[in-house]
C-alpha cells in the first residue's frame, strides 16, 4: 500500500454507551473510510514481542499471560483495579503508545478523510487531535434497553457504566455533527451515508 499524496483529515466518532456508535462505524467502513477503533489500537500495543508487553511482564510477572503468549487482560484488570498506583502506571505506559498507533495508522489512510472512534473521546481528550467530532447520541433509556439486550447485564452496571462515562451535554458541547440514534438500522445508515456525502466536500473538517 502506497502513502498518499495528500493528507487526510481525521473525524472522531464518539457516544455514550448503547448509543449505536459502533454500527456507526461499520457504515462508515462500507462506505470505503478509512477507520481505526481505539479499543483495537489497546490491543495492538500489547501483543506478543511489544515492548509494552515486556513492560507489563516485568512489572506484574507472567501470571498477566494466557498459554499462548497473550496477555491476560481479566487477570491484569484485577489487579490495576485493585490498585489505583498500578492502574496509573498501567495508563502512563500505555496511552502514549496506543495515541502513537492511532494516529500513525491514520496517516496511511487513502480514503479523503479517517475515522478515529474512541467511547473515550472527550474525557481522554483525544477529540482535540481531531478536525471534526461527530456524536452518535440516544436517550438514556433506549442507551439502557439496547445495552441490557446486547450485554445481558442487570441495569446497574449499565447506570454504573453511564455515570463513568461523561454526560450526554459534555459530549454535545463538543460535536460538530449529531446524530440522534432513537430510530432502526437503517435510518442510522441513511443518517452516515449523507454525512460521509457532505464529508466529501470539506477540507480539513471545514466547509
Amino acid at each position: 500500500m502506497t502513502t498518499p499524496a495528500f493528507t487526510p483529515w481525521i473525524l472522531g466518532l464518539t457516544g455514550g454507551i448503547g448509543s449505536g456508535k459502533s454500527a456507526a462505524a461499520q457504515r462508515f467502513v462500507e462506505l470505503g473510510v478509512h477507520l481505526v477503533d481505539a479499543d483495537q489500537a489497546a490491543r495492538w500495543v500489547v501483543e506478543p514481542g511489544r515492548p509494552a508487553l515486556a513492560s507489563i511482564i516485568e512489572r506484574f510477572g507472567p501470571g498477566v499471560l494466557q498459554p499462548d503468549g497473550q496477555l491476560d487482560r481479566a487477570a491484569l484488570r484485577k489487579l490495576i483495579f485493585a490498585d489505583p498506583e498500578q492502574r496509573r502506571w498501567l495508563e502512563a505506559l500505555l496511552h502514549p503508545l496506543i495515541g502513537q498507533e492511532i494516529f500513525s495508522y491514520l496517516a496511511k489512510a487513502e480514503s479523503p478523510y479517517a475515522v478515529f472512534v474512541s467511547p473515550l473521546m472527550i474525557e481522554s481528550g483525544q477529540f482535540k487531535r481531531t478536525q471534526r467530532l461527530l456524536v452518535i447520541d440516544a436517550p438514556q433509556a433506549l442507551q439502557v434497553e439496547r445495552t441490557l439486550l446486547r450485554d445481558q447485564t442487570n441495569p446497574e452496571q449499565v447506570q454504573a457504566i453511564l455515570k463513568a462515562q461523561t454526560s450526554r451535554e459534555e459530549r454535545l458541547r463538543h460535536a460538530h455533527d449529531v446524530v440522534v440514534n432513537d430510530r432502526d438500522m437503517s435510518w442510522l445508515h441513511s443518517e452516515v451515508d449523507r454525512l460521509h456525502h457532505f464529508y466529501l466536500t470539506l477540507r480539513g473538517g471545514q466547509p
